[in-house]
């Protein structure tokens, strides 16, 4: 069961919170894990643009895309069940982001992975 002292979820955040930062100014010595998300950015963002239609990349809030960009990459990687990569999203969420960033994060990750299971 997770609990909020769980190393997955932590790990999650702290790569939430260098995804963050990493918006606003380079960090230095990022760990691999985010490296590869920011190698894979452009895709990434493709694939939220694609499912927020509404919402310009460039618009969004930046812990909202922070979260959805560590999501999108771990549904990729396919290492845990998408039910779990959604439900850890929205949770970061509901600590970090604003008050419409859970249900955003949650329907962005549901029609994402509404998607994925049609191909």
């Amino acid at each position: 069961m997770k609990t909020a002292k769980d190393p997955r979820h932590i790990d999650r955040i702290n790569i939430v919170k260098a995804l963050f930062a990493e918006s606003f100014t380079h960090q230095p010595n990022l760990p691999i894990s985010l490296k590869d998300i920011l190698d894979k950015e452009k895709d990434i963002d493709e694939v939220i643009a694609k499912a927020a239609t509404i919402w310009p990349i460039d618009k969004l809030n930046k812990i909202d895309l922070a979260i959805l960009r560590l999501a999108i990459y771990e549904l990729e990687l396919k290492k845990n069940p998408p039910k779990v990569i959604i439900d850890e999203a929205v949770e970061i969420a509901k600590e970090f982001g604003g008050e419409a960033s859970p249900s955003f994060i949650n329907g962005v990750l549901g029609t994402i992975f509404g998607h994925s299971d049609e191909k």
